[in-house]
């Protein structure tokens, strides 16, 4: 992903509400399966860390980016976005954002 294009998908991002807040007991099976059907139906999404994970931001973006097969978008604070092109019926086509 280039820099324009992850310029693109923040400013896309900055309406969108978190689909999901990972807690105190982490990324559990169950939260992966939300997040790749939310990234299938929706390709783009936020998620939240809540204040007493154990994880940060950071942490969290890395392990579900990994688990996904999803595109680090942005991290700020508790909150980062995340971006996985669908494989049927794409809305967000990356080499045509610039």
């Amino acid at each position: 992903m280039t820099t324009k294009q992850r310029a693109v998908l923040r400013g896309m991002a900055s309406t969108l509400e978190p689909i999901l807040n990972i807690g105190k007991d982490g990324i559990s099976d169950n939260s992966i399966k939300q997040i790749w059907d939310a990234l299938e139906a929706h390709e783009l999404i936020k998620l939240t860390v809540n204040p007493n994970s154990d994880y940060t931001a950071r942490e969290a973006c890395d392990e579900v980016c990994e688990r996904t097969h999803a595109e680090p978008v942005q991290v700020i604070g508790r909150r980062f976005v995340i971006y996985r092109q669908a494989r049927k019926n794409s809305k967000i086509k990356l080499d045509e954002l610039c």
